[in-house]
């Protein structure tokens, strides 16, 4: 799957997910506390399902898969995926999720999930097509709709929309998303007052197929919502090993990430946890460089000249 999206380049590239980040997205949602394979996993922009098959790998027991997909070729592609890894019962849907999401319920709300992952396409401008999320049959759009040329917040919505109130979750999406202002800035407000964010981890620039522009992983807990005081940040733009014309996190990358993640573990440069307060403080931004100040040191230079200098004993 790897080398098909590194050989497509941008035409199939956004359908597949970096191995290192699916491990780090299954590592920190938690799924391997999942204890029965009725537990569920979701992704509502599937690809060709290397995220669920890496998510669902990291649990203790067989979990219950689902996923959907718009693209056709990509979701037969999927569907051959579950087939090929032992999940032959794993659910994959052809359409788009957002104007037509097939995993609804008899009383017509979404279908809601113990865990949900994705790696939706950056700042979709076409995220509207077929349906009115003013008038939005399913309730996403309760804390703001999304601009009309950017589709980021509306993915995030889906997905928050159809976590179980104990659902944990993660999301791939461009830093935009932390400092936007305007509609996604009331958006953004109204989530983190709800208290639906765990964890903001800012990743290396250049993972990605088909782009070459920063992003950072959303973790969600509705769980443990209402009692969130503050939001974890981890700055890991800087651990990464350079492949060919890609970036790419290695082991040592990954494990620092879930280890700082999962301990809650605050590392001067790369993590802390800051308080919600401090955040309304800076109007609700996000911004990992504004709580996490990981530039190094400049070293001073002696610029004496050497005859004159006098060394210290």
């Amino acid at each position: 799957m790897r080398h098909f999206a590194t050989e497509s380049g941008k035409s199939k590239g956004q359908f597949y997910t970096p191995a290192e980040v699916s491990r780090v997205i299954a590592k920190v949602i938690g799924i391997n506390k999942a204890s029965s394979p009725s537990q569920t996993i979701y992704d509502p922009t599937c690809g060709s399902g290397s995220l669920l098959l890496k998510a669902a790998d990291e649990a203790q027991t067989e979990v219950t898969i689902y996923g959907q997909e718009m693209d056709n070729a990509t979701a037969a592609l999927a569907k051959m995926n579950m087939i090929l890894h032992d999940n032959p019962t794993a659910e994959i849907w052809q359409d788009n999720s957002l104007s037509r999401p097939y995993f609804v319920l008899d009383n017509g709300n979404l279908k809601t999930f113990d865990y949900v992952v994705a790696n939706p396409p950056f700042s979709n401008k076409a995220w509207s097509n077929g349906f009115d999320p003013d008038h939005d049959l399913y309730q996403r759009f309760v804390d703001g709709v999304p601009p009309q040329k950017n589709g980021d917040y509306a993915f995030l919505l889906h997905i928050i929309r159809s976590l179980k109130s104990t659902g944990k979750g993660a999301i791939i999406l461009p830093h935009g998303v932390l400092f936007r202002g305007n509609a996604e800035g009331e958006i953004r407000r109204n989530i983190i007052r709800k208290g639906y964010i765990k964890g903001i981890i800012g990743l290396p620039a250049n993972l990605f197929y088909g782009t070459g522009i920063p992003a950072c992983i959303i973790v969600l807990d509705k769980e443990n919502a209402a009692g969130r005081s503050g939001i974890f940040m981890i700055d890991a733009s800087k651990g990464f090993l350079k492949d060919g014309n890609k970036n790419r996190l290695r082991h040592q990358d990954i494990h620092k990430i879930v280890d700082v993640f999962n301990k809650q573990i605050e590392v001067p440069k790369y993590a802390r946890m800051v308080p919600v307060a401090e955040i309304e403080a800076n109007d609700h931004n996000l911004n990992i460089p504004r709580y996490i100040d990981s530039t190094e040191a400049e070293d001073v230079q002696d610029r004496c000249h050497p005859e004159s200098c006098v060394k210290e004993r």
